[in-house]
C-alpha cells in the first residue's frame, strides 16, 4: 500500500508545531501538562493518535470537550490551518473533577460543560484555563495519590510487565489494583503496563539503529514475537517495522 510521504521520516514537523507547558505547583497533583498543537495542510492529512492513560480537556474548533482514555489508536483528519489547546490530567487525577468512575467516559468524548459547568473558558489560553482550574481544586483524595503513584511506577520501572508484580509492589491484591484503575484511571492495569512497555519500543525506533525484534519482545515480557507484534498493531494501528518508518 502506498503511504503518505508526509508521515515518513519525521516529515510531520514541516506541517505541525507542538508546545508543552507545566502546570502551577498547586495543580500539579492532578494536571500533568498543558499542550498546544498547530497545523497547516494544503491537502487533508490522516493524523494517527496513539493512546496514553490520560484524560484530556481540549479546546478547539469553537468547542471544549473532555476526552476519556482511548483504549486504542485514533485517526483524525487535519486540513487547512488549525490549532487545539489541551490539558492532560495525570492518570488517576481526573476522578475528583468528574465525580464518577473514570471508566464511565473511557472511549467517549463529553462536552466539557457537562463536567465543569457553563463558566468554563472557551479560549485557547493557558492562564485563563489554569485560573479556572485553580478555582475548582478538588479536595485531597488518598486514592488519587495511590493511582498516580501506580501509573508512575509502571512508567518508570521496566521490570513491571505483569499486574501481579505491580500489585505486589504496591501492597495490594490483584483485584484491588484492578478496582483502583477502573475507578481512577479509567482503564485496566494490564493495558497501562502494555502501553508503557510498548512506548519503550518507539523510543528505540526514534534512537535509530537495528532492532532485534525477537529479543525486544522477550525483554518486554512477551512469550513470543507474534504476541508482541499483535499487541503493537492493536495499540499503534500498524506493525512495528511499518511504524518505524515514521522516524
Amino acid at each position: 500500500m502506498e503511504r503518505d510521504v508526509r508521515e515518513l521520516a519525521s516529515a510531520w514537523s514541516t506541517y505541525q508545531r507542538h508546545a508543552f507547558h507545566s502546570p502551577s505547583p498547586a495543580l500539579a497533583p492532578w494536571v500533568e501538562r498543558y499542550w498546544e498543537a498547530r497545523w497547516d495542510y494544503a491537502e487533508p492529512y490522516r493524523q494517527k493518535i496513539v493512546p496514553y492513560p490520560n484524560v484530556h480537556l481540549s479546546f478547539g474548533g469553537g468547542r471544549a470537550d473532555v476526552n476519556g482514555v482511548s483504549s486504542g489508536y485514533q485517526v483524525k483528519v487535519l486540513e487547512g490551518r488549525g490549532q487545539v489547546f489541551g490539558v492532560a490530567f495525570r492518570p488517576g487525577g481526573f476522578r475528583p473533577f468528574l465525580g464518577a468512575s473514570v471508566s464511565t467516559i473511557t472511549d467517549h468524548v463529553v462536552p466539557a460543560t457537562e463536567v465543569f459547568g457553563p463558566d468554563l473558558p472557551t479560549t485557547l489560553d493557558v492562564p485563563a484555563v489554569e485560573a479556572f482550574l485553580l478555582k475548582h481544586l478538588p479536595d485531597d483524595d488518598t486514592r488519587v495519590r495511590e493511582a498516580v503513584a501506580a501509573v508512575e511506577l509502571i512508567a518508570e520501572d521496566k521490570a513491571v510487565t505483569r499486574v501481579e508484580r505491580l500489585a505486589g509492589e504496591l501492597g495490594l491484591s490483584t483485584r484491588g489494583i484492578q478496582r483502583l484503575f477502573a475507578e481512577y484511571v479509567g482503564i485496566g492495569p494490564k493495558w497501562v503496563i502494555r502501553r508503557y512497555r510498548l512506548h519503550e519500543v518507539t523510543e528505540r525506533m526514534a534512537a535509530g539503529g537495528t532492532i532485534d525484534w525477537a529479543a525486544l519482545a522477550a525483554d518486554l515480557g512477551y512469550a513470543d514475537q507474534g504476541h508482541f507484534i499483535r499487541d503493537f498493531k492493536s495499540m499503534f494501528g500498524e506493525p512495528p517495522a511499518w511504524y518505524a518508518q515514521r522516524y
